[in-house]
């Protein structure tokens, strides 16, 4: 049985495959024609550490009822075209697909991902007016920031995001 596209869980301490739902393997073109079957696929860059170990709260929270869903941008047969975007757009911020195809990105994927898990308040003062646009700005900081973090996994500049040096 095929493990799917996360593939973070080879390469993640402590993680294994099936405590992940997600996409079996197949072509990336049949994503355009089959809808997702969770509420909110999430992809996550399974090459940063700190997004593994987000994910995997988020999963734990979801506690198996199958409203999440994780796709690795890192995974070498992952194409961002698919969703109409580009490697640097996907590895730039992270981008939540809801099962009829409409995407959302950055905190608004948190926002929404907590919410369906049942702890959507955690996250709501995020979302009020003054606020949202400062936890907006903090969030796009982290993702020119992200990376550059310590730990990463990846090999031949697939993780950098075109225009950002390596610190």
């Amino acid at each position: 049985m095929p493990i799917g596209l996360f593939r973070a869980c080879g390469r993640a301490p402590g993680l294994s495959p099936s405590a992940w739902s997600v996409h079996p393997t197949r072509p990336s073109t049949e994503y355009l024609n089959e809808p997702m079957t969770a509420p909110f696929t999430i992809l996550i860059d399974g090459d940063c550490p700190l997004c593994v170990r987000e994910a995997k709260v988020m999963q734990r929270l979801d506690r198996g009822r199958g409203r999440l869903a994780f796709i690795d941008i890192a995974a070498p047969d992952f194409d961002p075209s698919v969703f109409n975007r580009t490697h640097a757009e996907v590895m730039g911020a992270i981008h939540g697909v809801y099962a009829d195809g409409r995407i959302v990105t950055g905190m608004e994927v948190f926002r929404e991902a907590y919410s369906l898990v049942g702890y959507g308040w955690l996250l709501r003062p995020t979302g009020w007016p003054v606020l949202r646009s400062i936890f907006d700005a903090i969030y796009r900081l982290f993702a020119w920031i992200r990376p550059r973090l310590p730990g990463r996994r990846c090999s031949g500049g697939t993780c950098r995001v075109p225009g950002q040096s390596r610190a």
